[in-house]
């Protein structure tokens, strides 16, 4: 019943702590919060809940009071290799679902490569199998861009081209997808 009401989560700084995925709470975790005194309720949907002793109406949008560091390093995963190389093969160029992709060691681990930022890039199945196990120069495909650790900026940039099936009106003021503005 209340589970098409998720909080959208800002930062301190009124910025989303994630695009991709994009930073939802259940309305659970958000009233909780609320409760708590760990966030600023922003924006409200009109739907609300009670208690024999509380009526209060759903958050739509909620900041959090202290503001969370974005500055440490990404993690190594395998969707942040496909973020960070938009969805997109590294040998053929091609976009892809996740689901049809892998990641490919530029150096094979055969061949002493790690399987580290600076080495690994993603790569969909078709030129992943032409590829095999061997170096880039033997095989004679080459990625596109050379793989690189990735900033977490890099990665919310990168996020932000890929928005959500579904928007609430109440959160579009805080989300900036690169999106035509009307002149005003």
């Amino acid at each position: 019943m209340f589970e098409s009401f998720p909080a959208l989560v800002l930062n301190a700084d009124f910025r989303p702590l994630s695009y991709f995925p994009l930073s939802l709470w259940s309305w659970q975790d958000a009233v909780k919060a609320v409760f708590l005194s760990r966030v600023n309720v922003v924006s409200e949907y009109d739907r609300a809940v009670r208690s024999p002793t509380v009526h209060m109406r759903l958050p739509s949008v909620i900041s959090l009071k202290e503001y969370v560091r974005m500055d440490r390093r990404p993690a190594f995963t395998r969707f942040n290799v496909f973020l960070r190389d938009i969805f997109t093969c590294q040998y053929c160029g091609g976009p892809f679902a996740a689901e049809h992709l892998t990641f490919d060691h530029v150096v094979p681990r055969a061949r002493g490569g790690r399987t580290e930022w600076t080495n690994v890039v993603t790569a969909c199945e078709p030129c992943n199998l032409r590829k095999g196990h061997r170096l880039p120069g033997e095989s004679g495909i080459y990625p596109l861009r050379r793989p690189h650790q990735p900033s977490n900026f890099q990665l919310q940039e990168n996020g932000r081209a890929f928005p959500p099936n579904y928007l609430h009106e109440s959160w579009r003021d805080f989300l900036y997808w690169d999106t035509e503005l009307e002149p005003f």
